[in-house]
């Protein structure tokens, strides 16, 4: 649900610092009230965001839930994506502190409301980010994992696989996840 009037990018953190429960999406002067999630869309994120902690521990990386705030100056976008992962020294937007700049991978896991938006607009804006390296979709209906890698050419290589039994590598973090931990205990893990 769009919120009127237009702000400004200084008046949307504001606003956006002020609130306790909810989270705002902006772009280009118009803030949008982020939904709520279902069970099998916080279980699943719970579960890579676990597997991801576990498998880069030690080696500097920082996994992010949806509470970081990522911005896109090209794209005049403040969103909040469901994880993030920064392999390098964060850069941030203020001395708030909760505002990244450069996330090396984003994961989003797809809603039935936001799917159209993540895999379109959303992901055009997300290639704008020049640390970006790795997109990565997640059904949360069914065991059903895409990844996006970003080639030395700028492109963008798909790989995508399904099964519980199935792996698939997030090659920019040297990480693997495992359908089955990642659909563990939702509806689609049989």
């Amino acid at each position: 649900m769009a919120i009127n009037p237009k702000m400004t990018p200084a008046e949307y953190l504001a606003f956006e610092r002020e609130q306790t429960n909810a989270k705002h999406e902006y772009l280009n002067g118009q803030v949008t009230a982020m939904g709520g999630a279902s069970m099998a869309h916080s279980v699943i994120v719970g579960n890579v965001s676990a597997s991801l902690h576990g498998q880069l521990r030690g080696r500097g990386c920082r996994v992010m839930s949806s509470d970081m705030r990522i911005h896109i100056p090209a794209a005049g976008l403040y969103t909040y994506p469901d994880i993030a992962v920064v392999c390098h020294v964060p850069m941030l937007q203020d001395d708030q502190f909760d505002t990244l700049l450069n996330p090396s991978v984003i994961i989003e896991v797809l809603s039935p409301s936001t799917e159209a938006y993540d895999r379109g607009e959303k992901f055009e804006h997300y290639r704008s980010i020049d640390s970006l390296q790795t997109y990565v979709l997640i059904s949360q209906s069914r065991p059903h994992i895409e990844v996006y890698e970003r080639q030395d050419n700028g492109a963008w290589m798909l790989t995508e696989i399904s099964g519980l039994d199935s792996r698939i590598d997030i090659a920019s973090i040297a990480c693997v996840l495992d359908l089955s931990d990642v659909y563990e205990l939702t509806d689609s893990a049989g």
